[in-house]
């Protein structure tokens, strides 16, 4: 039978021994300094000058003085010297110094750390539960880079399932930003948890919005809404070209041109204007200057640069370049007037004066393109 225990090296009291209490209190000496094992420090190389009675370290890598020899074992001061036990693999001590735990794992004492990988949940200032496997209960959450930059990434297994952030007012949903049972990003808002609507959502592909903040037609005028780039106008497509379907608008604002007829300019509304300078020549070319048969121009035309659907007015001014009433009595007559042409156009003297100028008229016709 051994002398010592098999683990612990305690000595054990032999049968029929004498002094066995010297034995006993040995073992019990040896129980006091491992039991609750704690020490003071475990990077000494030799021992402290005035040690305390019952003091503990663990010796350091190149022990000297009372400590030589018994490098990485427990030593312990009983009051007249030096004990010492050497270490088994596993056995966990308490470094007070350094407010953390060691291990021996058979050669030296290694720093105990902490496993948090697979843990069942963690929580911080609350419980975590099977569902919020991580809980946090504080007035704010800092998470920062590590010298550059800083993500955050959820991620869901398929497309329909579901990855956001939810936000609640005493537990219960009031908006939720994230991929809702697709991969479009959406934005839901709800008044009581229950019923939600989707706000905002971005398609995936495009990276276009829709949703009940988003204007849904060219004449939606709900308030609140976002006006669609396509529906509502801006320095991009204020002046182009115009166009509707059925009475509502779906191109630009205004649009304007110009050519050998003209120029016209169209407006959203269906407002059509077009305008032209022509010169009928001699306002002497035809008639006698009589009351019956006053002066007049050569009968011209004009084909408009772009046609009316409707033609609504055209008005015609005379321009000559005298100086005297009677050389400025003059009329301007229209005939022929067409959604795509003016067939006659006269300037006629309201005075017998014969004075021989052309007549420069300057035309403008209002209409519809629609």
């Amino acid at each position: 039978m051994s002398d010592t225990s098999p683990i612990h090296s305690l000595p054990l009291i032999a049968p029929a021994q004498a002094q066995k209490h010297v034995t006993h209190n040995e073992a019990l000496v040896q129980l006091e300094a491992l039991v609750q094992l704690a020490v003071l420090n475990r990077d000494l190389d030799t021992p402290p000058m005035t040690p305390a009675t019952g003091q503990r370290y663990i010796v350091g890598s190149a022990a000297t003085g009372d400590w030589d020899g018994h490098d990485t074992e427990i030593t312990w001061y009983d009051g007249t010297g030096w004990r010492f036990l050497e270490p088994q693999q596993g056995w966990r001590a308490e470094v007070l110094t350094e407010g953390s735990a060691v291990v021996f794992d058979g050669t030296g004492w290694q720093s105990q750390t902490v496993d948090f990988n697979n843990l069942d949940g963690v929580g911080v200032g609350t419980t975590a539960d099977a569902n919020n496997r991580l809980a946090v209960s504080s007035p704010a959450v800092l998470l920062t880079h590590q010298g550059s930059d800083h993500r955050l990434k959820m991620n869901k297994a398929t497309p329909t399932d579901t990855t956001s952030l939810l936000y609640q007012t005493n537990f219960s949903g009031r908006a939720e930003i994230g991929l809702a049972g697709n991969d479009s990003l959406s934005v839901k808002v709800s008044p009581d948890g229950a019923s939600w609507t989707s706000a905002i959502e971005f398609d995936p592909t495009t990276g276009l919005a829709t949703g009940a903040a988003v204007q849904s037609q060219p004449d939606d005028t709900t308030e609140g809404r976002l006006m669609r780039a396509d529906y509502g106008y801006g320095p991009g497509n204020v002046i182009g070209t115009v166009s509707e379907s059925s009475g509502v608008p779906t191109g630009a604002v205004i649009e304007s041109g110009s050519n050998a007829n003209g120029t016209y300019t169209r407006l959203a509304d269906g407002t059509q204007i077009c305008t032209h300078t022509i010169n009928l020549g001699s306002r002497i070319a035809l008639g006698s200057g009589t009351y019956a048969d006053p002066y007049h121009t050569a009968a011209g035309s004009w084909a408009y640069p772009i046609a009316f659907t409707t033609i609504g007015a055209l008005t015609a001014t005379g321009e000559v370049d005298t100086n005297t009433a009677a050389d400025r009595a003059q009329s301007i007559s229209t005939q022929g007037v067409g959604s795509s042409s003016v067939t006659t156009i006269q300037a006629v003297m309201l005075s017998s004066t014969s004075t021989d100028v052309d007549v420069t008229v300057h035309l403008t016709a209002v209409g519809r393109w629609y």
